[in-house]
């Protein structure tokens, strides 16, 4: 019943801003601080963490493939297609199935030279292959891929495992066999942390996820990560089921609402109850020999408040039908970051406070908080990332932030300025067709142009590229977003997968930090990717 109230109200939502877009067409109209001693608790939790950053520059094997495919496979309506590497190729490949039966043979085009990963590179399609089952490519003096299968619903356990690896790093808690199959892990990080500007004071600061090794835990992250699952859960509610086994599975909301609302219950903690502010996080520095650790809570700043304020308006507008209390308790918790700011501050005028406006002004209509989004985006700030984003498409966190509050203006249905909307709609359509012309032209299909350093920049331009298909479906957007993620699977220069247990030449054969599952914000936009094949009928 829950879900079918949630389901009902996200296509209210979703029919009011296509009814939008429609009017807007019409009318022309997102230094470590120092250590001090304090109390110490045992820290024997060993815990495979959710990673902000992880380290990119490695060497390529020197055996690698000359056929490089998606090594998890391809749905059977899907385009499909191999990269084959080397000069003076074949004219033709052909599919092996299990019984050694070439099943399709298929040509070989040549696609030239690519200066950036130094070969020449060709492509051979093969979508009209759709029978289920498992294969491998060959030709000759090229040599064979790794095998691959065809399947309907190919992707769901890549996205059952990417939505688990939250609940396998939650703080405090005991993750038993049950839940935790092969990772069950004792409770940790129990006791309180001390504050790091009094050391009289301590605080509860258990729950949320791990963030590194250690198990620090930033606000702005865990914000970052909540509002990406929320925005995916909003376009995508349907593809978010109640069986992803957590402890709150079969409680009749879907699982991944259940992980969001762990966080945002540590978030709520990390309010100063008497003014509002927002602590940033909480550092933790285990002993040499990680027997014990010491935890401190690290000073309110501006850049936390902010981001907590848009995160707990957007939880408590997608959460309202779930649990009308606890939203409003998390509206509450907004509307007191959004009094301290606006009592201790006077330059407000960014990104992140154009965000918390949108988020405000959606949940409670007020018309203090519209006039805000409208000063933003008449603003020089705002018409300068834009300006920078149509020219360059490495867009940083700035931009990101823009989008999540543009898009949620646009989704709003209290009254908007369509002349405002139709200018987000002009640049969110810049840049996808940016997007759209780099993968177009790059022999992987994958924009960059198949550099290895760039999967953090590759997922941000997904990120970008799903928002806009989800608003204005299109062939072409669906198909860029499925070749990214054939890129993120194996079909790339290196010949790697960099999705866990993916592939026959995995990440974790070369170097543990390079996956994208195990980077806390990345994994976050692999979700929103998956929701969106999964979904979209012209990705399938």
């Amino acid at each position: 019943m829950v879900n079918s109230i949630f389901r009902l109200r996200v296509k209210s939502a979703m029919t009011s801003l296509i009814l939008l877009l429609l009017l807007s067409v019409l009318s022309g109209c997102a230094d470590q601080a120092e250590d001090v001693e304090m109390a110490a608790e045992s820290s024997e939790h060993q815990f495979e963490s959710l990673m902000s950053e992880a380290e990119i520059n490695y060497a390529i094997p020197a055996s690698m493939p000359n056929i490089m495919i998606n090594q998890l496979g391809y749905l059977p309506d899907s385009v499909k297609m191999a990269v084959f590497r080397g000069e003076n190729l074949p004219s033709e490949f052909r599919v092996v199935n299990e019984a050694e039966q070439t099943v399709f043979t298929g040509k070989i085009e040549d696609r030239g030279y690519n200066p950036v990963t130094d070969e020449y590179l060709s492509h051979g399609f093969f979508t009209e292959l759709d029978m289920p089952g498992t294969y491998y490519i060959e030709a000759q003096r090229v040599g064979r891929s790794y095998t691959f299968t065809i399947e309907n619903n190919l992707y769901d356990p890549v996205f059952g495992a990417a939505l688990r690896q939250y609940y396998l790093n939650r703080c405090t808690v005991s993750l038993t066999e049950q839940f935790a199959i092969e990772n069950p892990q004792s409770a940790c990080h129990t006791a309180e942390a001390e504050l790091r500007a009094d050391a009289s004071i301590s605080l509860d600061v258990s729950g949320g996820w791990h963030q590194d090794s250690s198990g620090s835990k930033d606000v702005v992250t865990a914000c970052n990560v909540v509002n990406l699952l929320l925005l995916s859960y909003e376009f995508n509610s349907d593809e978010f089921n109640d069986e992803t086994n957590i402890p709150e599975s079969g409680n009749l909301i879907p699982d991944i609402l259940d992980e969001i609302r762990y966080a945002v219950d540590w978030l709520m903690k990390m309010q100063d109850a008497l003014t509002g502010a927002v602590y940033s996080g909480v550092s933790v520095y285990p002993s040499e020999n990680n027997e014990t650790y010491s935890a401190y809570v690290e000073a309110a700043t501006n850049e936390a408040t902010k981001l907590f304020c848009a995160t707990m308006a957007k939880f408590s507008y997608l959460y309202q039908d779930i649990d009308t209390a606890y939203a409003t308790e998390c509206l509450k918790a907004a509307d007191r970051a959004w009094r301290y700011l606006d009592r201790n501050h006077t330059d407000l005028l960014d990104e992140i406070y154009f965000f918390a406006a949108a988020e405000m002004y959606r949940a409670s209509g007020y018309q203090v908080y519209h006039n805000i989004i409208v000063r933003y985006l008449r603003s020089e700030e705002y018409l300068s990332l834009f300006a920078a984003g149509s020219k360059d498409s490495t867009w940083d966190n700035r931009q990101e932030t823009v989008m999540m509050g543009a898009v949620t203006y646009l989704m709003t249905r209290k009254r908007v300025d369509r002349i405002l909307c139709s200018e987000i709609m002009k640049n969110i359509m810049l840049i996808a067709e940016e997007i759209s012309e780099k993968a177009r032209t790059s022999q992987y299909l994958a924009k960059g142009n198949a550099s290895q350093d760039n999967n953090n920049e590759l997922l941000r331009d997904m990120f970008y590229l799903t928002i806009i298909n989800n608003i204005i479906p299109n062939l072409e957007y669906g198909t860029i977003i499925e070749n990214h993620l054939h890129y993120f699977m194996g079909r790339n220069s290196a010949g790697i997968s960099y999705i866990d247990d993916v592939g026959a030449l995995n990440y974790k054969d070369l170097d543990s930090r390079l996956g994208i599952m195990n980077q806390i914000e990345s994994n976050a936009k692999l979700i929103f990717m998956i929701s969106e094949i999964k979904s979209n009928p012209n990705i399938q």
